[in-house]
C-alpha cells in the first residue's frame, strides 16, 4: 500500500514538474557537419580568447554583454572568483567544459535521495529540471540515466521534442551487479529524442533501500553523455553522487545559429559563412544553421576573411626524394627525373630507376605466361580426371550388368519402349548432383531423390545403399521385369543407370505425399473421408493381386505398409518401393529369402520361417487396413502394452466386442455400421497367423470393391430420399406442416433414422 501511494505521489509531482516546462512551436530543419578545421583566427579582435582553461571561439565569446559572441545566448560568463576563473553558459548556472565546432559539454547535475537502514530520508534531492537558451538542444548522444538497487525515475520534455520516459534499475543482492553493463540491473538507461530543449526529472524508490541498504543507500539520475559515463558497482556507494555534479560525465549539448535554415538567412541577408566555407542546416525542428570550412581550408568560417587554404605541404606529406606543390585544398606529389612512383609518403614514393631494363614489359610477359601455363596445366588435369571418370562409369556399367540388360531390352524386339538406361551425367544433373534439397526420403534400403529430366519431366530417383554383386543378373531380370508392369496403381519402373558403384532406378513421382503421412494427420485433410479411404484400400489392393497374378512373373512386395502407398495429384494410390520385391518363379507358391520388412507390418509366419509367400503381402496390406480403420500407428511406444502392437489389439477388440471403441470416430459419423463391421472382418482375416487361412490379394481386392460399390449405392439411394421427401413436402405443405424440430427436417433426417444412426448417436451423446 505504501509502495503504490509512492509510485502515485511520484506521478503526480512529475506532472506538476512538467507543466512547469515552456512550450516550443519552431520548425524542423536539416543535421550540420560535426568537424571545422580550426585556425588562428579563433575571436573577434580585441576579445579574451580563454576563460580559466577553456578556449572559447568565436561566435561564442567572453563577457555578458561583451559583443564578443555572435548573439547574447553565446556569451559565456567567466565567473573570476573561482581560481582559474570558470566558465558558465550566458543566462544559466551549467558549467562549460569544452566547445567544439558543433557541440558544447556543460558539467552535469544529480538528482539523489538517500535512506537510512529503517527507510528514512537522510538527504533528498530527487528533482532535476533544465531549459536550454533557444539556440542549444540536447544532443541525442546523451542517455537518462539511473543508478541504484531499488530506484525508478521519470524524464519529460516539451521544447522541442514532446516525449515522456522512465527506467527503473533494481537487484537485490551485490553479486548481481554486472561491471560495465547498464542493463537495468542496478544501472539503467533510456535514450532522449533529438531537438530536447528543456526537461523534467524525478527520481523515486520502491522500497525505500531497506532490503539492499547495506550495500546501496543512496538512489541517483541524470542526463550525461553515454560513451562518458561507465557504470561500476562501486558507484553504488560513491560519494561523488552526492555532490549534485560529476566529474568527467559531462552533459553534450548541439547548437546552432538563429533560428532560419541557410537559403532564408542569406535572403535575410542575415548570413554569417564566409568565405570558403559551407552551410548546412539543422536537422531539428529548431532550425538554424552551423557553417564550416571546405577540405583543405582552415579558419573559423564566422569571421573575416573566412577560411584559407591550407598549405598540406608543410607537414612534409611527400617522399623525401619528391617534390610537393600545394593546390587550393590539396596538393600534389611527384619525383624527380630518374624516379618512378606517386611521390606520396603514404604510397609507392620515389624509386629510383637503376636500369634501363624494361620491367613493365617483363613483369606483364612472365604473368601472362604464369597464366598460360597454370591454364594448360588445369586443362590437362581435368582432360584426365574426365578420362579416369570416363573409364570408372564403364568399369561399374560393365560390372553391374549394363551388357546383359542392352541385350535383353534388344532381344525384346522394341516392345520395352519405356524402359531406359541413363547416364550418370545426366541423373547428376536432374538431381542438383544429388543436393540435400532433392531429397523425398531415406529408408533402409536407399535415398530418394527427386530429380526434372532434360525433357522437363519430373522422375524419382532411387539411390540403394549396397550391390550384392553375386544376384547382378538377378537384379536386372528383376528389373526387365519391372519396367514391363503397367498398372494405374503401381509406380511406374522408368529405367535405370548402371554407371556408378551402385545402380540408380528411375521411377514416376507421385507428388502428394504417402497414405501413413494422410492417415496420421486427417485432422488436416478433409478430403480424407471414408469414401475416399475404401476407394485408396480398394486401388491399393488391386495392385497388389495384379502383382501376385498378373504380372509376367508374380512379384511379392514384402515390404507393403502405408509409407510405400504413395498418392498423386488426384489422390490416386500408387503402390511403390520395390527395393525388398522377390520375383517368384510360375511354378513355385514359397521362396525362402533372408527376413526383410518393416516391424508393426511383417507377417509373423514369414518371420519365424523365412518363407516367403505372397499371403505375407496379405498380412502386412491387413495391418495398413487397421491403421485405415482406427487412425494408429502400427506399433507406438507411447501407449499401455495392450495397444503397443495394433494387429494384436486390433484383433483382441474384435474378441471382445469392443470395435467401435478403437474406430476413428470420423468414420462412424460417414459410414455404415454394415461396411466398417465388413472391412474389419476382412482385416480379422488378413491378419490370420496361419497364412493359408488368409485371402488372397484377389479376394481382398474383390471384398473392398464390393463394399466400395454398396456405398456407392447407399449414397445415390440416399440422395434420391431426400430429393422424393422434399418433393412430398411440397406437395402437402398446406394439409401436413412441417415439424419445427430441426432434428427431423429433410436435411438431416433423410428417412434413413436407422439402427446404424441410433448407435452413433449414442456413442457420440454426452454422458
Amino acid at each position: 500500500m505504501i509502495r503504490s501511494f509512492l509510485l502515485c505521489s511520484l506521478f503526480f509531482h512529475f506532472i506538476w514538474l512538467q507543466t512547469g516546462l515552456p512550450a516550443s512551436n519552431k520548425t524542423n530543419r536539416g543535421r550540420p557537419p560535426t568537424t571545422i578545421t580550426k585556425g588562428v583566427n579563433i575571436t573577434k579582435p580585441g576579445c579574451q580568447r580563454k576563460c580559466g582553461n577553456l578556449t572559447v571561439p568565436y561566435p561564442f565569446g567572453v563577457g555578458i554583454g561583451s559583443g564578443c559572441s555572435i548573439d547574447p545566448w553565446f556569451d559565456i560568463n567567466c565567473n573570476a572568483t573561482f581560481n582559474p576563473p570558470k566558465p558558465f553558459t550566458a543566462k544559466g548556472s551549467l558549467e562549460v567544459i569544452e566547445i567544439s565546432d558543433s557541440q558544447m559539454r556543460v558539467k552535469n547535475l544529480v538528482a539523489v535521495n538517500c535512506y537510512n537502514q529503517l527507510g528514512n530520508l537522510t538527504m533528498q534531492n530527487p528533482s532535476l529540471r533544465i531549459s536550454l537558451p533557444p539556440t542549444f538542444t540536447f544532443s541525442d548522444v546523451n542517455k537518462f540515466t539511473i543508478v541504484g538497487c531499488d530506484d525508478l525515475a521519470l524524464i519529460s520534455g516539451r521544447d522541442g521534442s514532446n516525449f515522456t520516459s522512465g527506467c527503473f534499475s533494481l537487484c537485490s543482492a551485490r553479486e548481481d551487479l554486472l561491471d560495465g553493463y547498464c542493463t537495468g540491473i542496478g544501472c539503467c538507461q533510456t535514450s532522449i529524442p533529438k531537438g530536447l530543449q528543456s526537461f523534467a526529472a524525478l527520481l523515486g524508490s520502491v522500497g525505500y533501500h531497506t532490503d539492499v541498504w547495506s550495500f546501496n543507500p543512496c538512489g541517483y539520475t541524470f542526463l550525461a553523455e553515454e560513451e562518458s559515463y561507465t557504470f561500476h558497482p562501486s558507484d553504488l556507494q560513491d560519494d561523488t553522487f552526492k555532490n549534485r555534479t560529476i566529474e568527467n560525465v559531462p552533459i553534450v549539448l548541439d547548437w546552432v545559429i538563429g533560428n532560419i535554415s541557410c537559403t532564408e538567412a542569406q535572403k535575410a541577408n542575415a548570413f554569417t559563412c564566409r568565405e570558403n566555407s559551407i552551410c548546412t542546416d539543422s536537422d531539428t525542428r529548431l532550425g538554424g544553421y552551423r557553417c564550416s570550412c571546405f577540405e583543405g581550408y582552415e579558419g573559423n568560417p564566422y569571421l573575416e576573411p573566412g577560411c584559407k587554404d591550407t598549405n598540406e605541404c608543410e607537414s612534409s606529406p611527400c617522399d623525401p626524394q619528391g617534390f610537393c606543390t600545394n593546390t587550393p585544398g590539396s596538393f600534389i606529389c611527384s619525383c624527380p627525373h630518374g624516379f618512378i612512383g606517386d611521390g606520396k609518403k603514404d604510397g609507392r614514393g620515389c624509386i629510383k630507376q637503376t636500369s634501363p631494363f624494361p620491367a613493365m614489359k617483363f613483369s606483364l610477359g612472365l604473368g601472362f605466361g604464369f597464366l598460360a601455363l597454370i591454364i594448360g596445366v588445369t586443362w590437362i588435369y581435368f582432360s584426365i580426371q574426365k578420362r579416369k571418370l570416363i573409364r570408372l562409369r564403364q568399369k561399374f556399367f560393365q560390372q553391374n550388368g549394363g551388357l546383359l540388360l542392352t541385350q535383353q531390352l534388344s532381344s525384346n524386339d522394341g516392345s520395352l519402349e519405356s524402359a531406359k538406361i541413363f547416364s550418370a551425367e545426366e541423373l547428376e544433373k536432374a538431381t542438383d548432383n544429388y543436393s540435400e534439397d532433392r531429397v523425398l526420403g531415406q529408408g533402409g534400403y536407399g535415398t530418394v531423390y527427386k530429380g526434372i529430366l532434360s525433357d522437363h519431366r519430373v522422375v524419382a530417383i532411387k539411390k540403394s545403399r549396397i550391390m550384392d554383386q553375386s544376384q547382378i543378373e538377378v537384379f536386372i531380370n528383376e528389373v526387365v521385369i519391372l519396367t514391363q508392369i503397367n498398372h494405374r496403381n503401381v509406380v511406374k519402373l522408368l529405367g535405370c543407370c548402371l554407371e556408378t558403384e551402385v545402380p540408380l532406378l528411375v521411377y514416376e513421382y507421385v507428388s502428394n505425399g504417402t497414405l501413413f503421412h494422410h492417415i496420421h494427420n486427417s485432422r488436416t485433410t478433409p478430403w480424407f473421408s471414408w469414401e475416399n479411404r475404401l476407394r485408396i484400400a480398394t486401388e491399393a489392393a488391386g495392385a497388389l493381386a495384379y502383382l501376385h497374378s498378373a504380372a509376367a512373373m508374380p512379384i511379392i512386395h514384402r515390404d507393403v505398409k502405408s509409407p510405400n502407398i504413395l498418392l498423386d495429384e488426384y489422390y490416386t494410390a500408387k503402390i511403390s518401393d520395390f527395393g525388398a520385391s522377390r520375383l517368384v518363379p510360375i511354378d513355385r507358391t514359397q521362396v525362402t529369402t533372408l527376413v526383410q520388412g518393416t516391424l508393426g507390418y511383417l507377417d509373423p509366419e514369414y518371420f519365424h520361417t523365412s518363407q516367403l509367400t505372397e499371403k505375407s503381402d496379405v498380412y502386412s496390406f491387413g495391418v495398413v487396413l487397421a491403421e485405415l480403420l482406427t487412425g494408429r500407428k502400427p506399433l507406438s511406444t507411447e501407449t499401455s502394452e495392450e495397444e503397443r502392437n495394433l494387429a494384436t489389439y486390433f484383433i483382441v477388440s474384435i474378441k471382445e466386442n469392443r470395435l467401435f471403441q478403437i474406430i476413428e470416430p470420423r468414420l462412424l459419423r460417414e459410414g455404415s455400421l454394415e461396411q466398417i463391421t465388413a472391412v474389419a472382418e476382412l482385416v480379422k482375416r488378413c491378419l490370420k497367423l496361419n497364412g493359408e487361412k488368409r485371402p488372397t490379394m484377389k479376394d481382398v481386392a474383390m471384398e473392398l470393391e464390393r463394399l466400395r460399390k454398396y456405398n456407392l449405392r447407399s449414397d445415390q439411394q440416399e440422395e434420391n430420399s431426400e430429393v422424393n421427401m422434399a418433393f412430398t413436402a411440397d406437395q402437402q405443405l398446406d394439409l401436413y406442416p412441417v415439424p419445427a424440430n430441426p432434428q427431423f427436417s429433410t436435411g438431416e433426417y433423410s428417412g434413413q433414422y436407422s439402427l446404424d444412426t441410433q448407435f452413433l448417436l449414442a456413442i457420440n451423446s454426452p454422458r
